[in-house]
């Protein structure tokens, strides 16, 4: 299959929380067209079956697949965790998820081989970040610990807040006890508390946000396929949606950093 370097990059999510991989998408490849998708109706994915994610995630693959994207980005942890596969073995374009995304950013950021990741209550039992990170390097030491509370404080507005401060005490104290240098942030929501998390965390780690890391990725590979837009006009961005939600607008364009516009309903 022919694919054409001005074609989109499709990116999805369970739902908002992708849009920080977006912004960092627009950040480091500021002339690629962007198609994404967030399954806003049925999030959260969090308390859903394996199977039901994996109907859900193929269902959006092959949605972007017929935009015609030339790379399709699992923005979403919990899709990447149970169904990244899937997406693999459907898609005749390069498939990139956050997963690995941060996996790798880990090794390239950790000296001492001890490395933390926080992420969804899913995200962390699947173990799919240790799995990763040992698919690299075996003897990398990785201590997890589920955030359940820090969505929908992020959700909240709640980026600085002495609530947000106090529940990331408690969240990373066991995983700081562990003398870790690196910390993964494996949620799309947590860039947001990326300078509150670097606080607590001290200055001896380093974190490591999976949505710049997906953007170093994915940079890469549209270098290594020749594949980066070769068009220096301003490029498009649409947003589909399954349904828009009354607070969508506001924590969307917080997600982005910038207007959320070109958002498009889909009813399947």
């Amino acid at each position: 299959m022919q694919l054409n370097p001005s074609s989109p990059i499709g990116v999805f999510d369970s739902g908002v929380g992708g849009l920080t991989v977006v912004r960092a998408l627009m950040e480091r490849l500021p002339f690629e067209n962007i198609v994404y998708f967030g399954d806003t109706a049925r999030v959260p994915y969090g308390v859903k079956s394996v199977e039901t994610i994996s109907h859900y995630t193929t269902q959006i693959a092959e949605f972007l697949l017929a935009k015609e994207v030339k790379m399709l980005i699992v923005a979403c942890n919990t899709m990447a965790a149970v169904a990244s596969q899937v997406v693999k073995d459907l898609s005749p374009v390069p498939v990139l998820d956050v997963i690995d995304a941060g996996a790798l950013g880990a090794l390239a950021t950790s000296g001492k081989k001890q490395v933390g990741v926080i992420g969804t209550p899913t995200t962390i039992n699947s173990n799919a970040y240790a799995r990763a990170i040992h698919h690299y390097e075996p003897g990398v030491r990785i201590y997890s610990q589920a955030c359940p509370l820090f969505v929908p404080l992020v959700e909240e507005g709640w980026l600085d807040h002495p609530v947000t401060r106090l529940t990331a005490q408690e969240y990373l104290k066991p995983v700081l006890a562990q003398d870790i240098d690196t910390l993964v942030l494996g949620c799309t929501h947590y860039p947001l508390l990326k300078p509150l998390l670097q606080e607590v965390a001290g200055p001896a780690v380093r974190l490591v946000d999976s949505a710049e890391a997906m953007a170093d990725r994915a940079a890469a590979l549209l270098g290594e396929m020749h594949l980066a837009n070769p068009q220096r006009g301003s490029p498009t961005y649409h947003y589909y949606v399954t349904d828009v939600p009354l607070r969508f607008q506001t924590i969307g364009e917080r997600f982005l950093g910038r207007t959320l516009a070109n958002v498009h309903v889909v009813k399947w």
